[in-house]
């Protein structure tokens, strides 16, 4: 993929983007005469490509600084533990998660109490809606998919796998649970990644922009020019733009064709040359003295005889039967004595 354009953002511009929408934010809430208001909206970065990726892929992106609240619930599926229930195999992974250091998984959800207690298709529901993110044990992930049902999916809210045997336990889940994920699809140029919220400040907010820029066209699997526009909105904003490429590359196929017109001229005139050459050596060779060949006279081939047919044959030797008949007579006849 070293072929890649790179994007190359101004953070001035992109801080003042920042600004803006914080700024919007804030009016919107001020003048909102509702009850109950969410005050940490979820801000994202729109992503629009020049182009519809060949296969789907799912990028994970690390972010300098959290872009969760610590009010987000979020739930972990594991294995079932041999010779332990439903209910042990929970206080067993509780007391892991604890020991390790991890503080941001809020529910365990066993792989046996998963398939009992969440069959019906309510229960799906509900659970999907009383967690804001799901982690898996990496050795069940591949059996989550005919339990969890499509909603997870269709919201983007599939379990990411976490390995729960790692060393470091706390880190990975931290990486995880903090940071995002961008899912590039097959069906569409556009693709979103949360990257904060709105009670994060605007250096911080435009620290995990960059970083989040800068892993996706690392690990997007596209060649030439990737990214179009970049913009950044919140989940009630107008998409503010904080990057737009330039046409640079539809200009190169133009000077490329442009150069192989001249390239193919050059060749042609070269070959012009080339004939005119063979053509003055040819005349200059017709003027020499060209000596006469003689042609050989080849042997004729001998006449066949023709074969006799057979009533020749029988007549023939009828001919020669009575020619010796009559040489025999002869013989035998002695001559008179006068």
């Amino acid at each position: 993929m070293g072929d890649k354009i790179q994007v190359d953002l101004d953070r001035a511009q992109v801080k003042k983007a920042v600004l803006a929408l914080q700024a919007f934010l804030k009016t919107q809430s001020a003048a909102s005469k509702k009850l109950f208001t969410d005050e940490s909206q979820k801000i994202s970065i729109l992503f629009t490509l020049w182009k519809i990726p060949k296969c789907a892929q799912t990028i994970r992106i690390p972010l300098p600084h959290g872009q969760r609240v610590d009010s987000e619930e979020v739930c972990l599926f594991t294995r079932d533990e041999p010779q332990m229930t439903g209910e042990q195999t929970q206080r067993f992974y509780k007391k892991l998660l604890q020991e390790r250091g991890v503080q941001n998984v809020t529910e365990v959800i066993p792989y046996k109490i998963l398939k009992t207690e969440y069959k019906q298709f309510e229960a799906k529901r509900r659970l999907l809606g009383n967690f804001d993110m799901f982690l898996s044990d990496e050795r069940i992930r591949f059996r989550l998919a005919t339990h969890i049902g499509k909603h997870f999916y269709e919201r983007k809210r599939e379990p990411l796998s976490v390995n729960l045997l790692s060393k470091n336990l706390a880190r990975d889940v931290q990486k995880l649970v903090q940071g995002t994920s961008l899912k590039v699809n097959n069906k569409g140029s556009c693709c979103m990644a949360r990257i904060g919220h709105t009670g994060m400040t605007a250096d911080e907010l435009t620290e995990n922009i960059e970083v989040a820029v800068q892993t996706v066209m690392e690990k997007v699997r596209m060649k030439g020019p990737v990214m179009k526009i970049i913009h950044l909105k919140s989940e009630t904003s107008v998409a503010l733009p904080i990057y737009a490429s330039g046409l640079d590359h539809l200009r190169k196929p133009e000077e490329a064709e442009a150069e192989s017109r001249s390239e193919n001229a050059k060749q042609t005139s070269v070959e012009d040359r080339e004939k005119k050459a063979k053509k003055r050596k040819v005349e200059e060779d017709d003027d020499e003295e060209i000596p006469q060949l003689v042609p050989i006279e080849t042997p004729k081939p001998k006449a066949k005889l023709k074969k006799r047919q057979p009533a020749e044959r029988k007549h023939a030797n009828i001919l020669l039967k009575l020619c010796k008949t009559k040489a025999a007579k002869g013989k035998g006849k002695k001559p008179k004595v006068k």
